[in-house]
């Protein structure tokens, strides 16, 4: 009786854990990899600014998990920008990262799609992650639905 009891509840632990929260949006910043390394840490895809092939780390240095907070701007061409307030997880990784990785790419991915390749040039301590275009409404629609809205400041 007790190992059926123990087990269940094994079970339902293991059951909630599992779950998580569902997000409604996804964001993922991968970072450049070393073109040696192997399938199983690196993917190729096609640069979107310049055309070229290029390695990207399969596990993403942030995700949407990272995210608490984002403000939104109008851009053009009818696409949205987008300003994303991380964690304490997000800025430690994004600090790590612009100084680990300074002078290569990060690739950023919005629900699946490339959206931006952005050059590390310089350290990010700030939490704060900016999309300049190329998200859409629905997109936006997405992050309200996961994350709070920074309010604009008056000037």
């Amino acid at each position: 009786m007790r190992t059926a009891v123990a087990s269940a509840l094994i079970g339902l632990v293991t059951v909630s854990v599992g779950e998580g929260k569902q997000r409604h949006c996804t964001l993922r910043l991968h970072t450049e990899a070393n073109a040696n390394d192997s399938a199983v840490f690196s993917t190729t895809i096609r640069s979107q600014s310049s055309g070229k092939t290029s390695v990207i780390q399969k596990i993403p240095a942030i995700s949407e998990n990272d995210v608490v907070a984002f403000q939104v701007y109008a851009a053009a061409g009818g696409t949205y920008g987008a300003l994303f307030e991380l964690n304490d997880h997000g800025r430690l990784a994004l600090d790590s990262l612009s100084i680990e990785r300074r002078g290569t790419l990060l690739f950023i991915f919005v629900n699946g799609r490339p959206i931006a390749e952005l050059q590390i040039d310089r350290r990010v301590s700030d939490g704060r992650i900016y999309i300049a275009s190329g998200l859409t409404s629905n997109d936006i629609e997405l992050m309200k639905k996961d994350w709070r809205l920074i309010a604009l400041r008056k000037k």
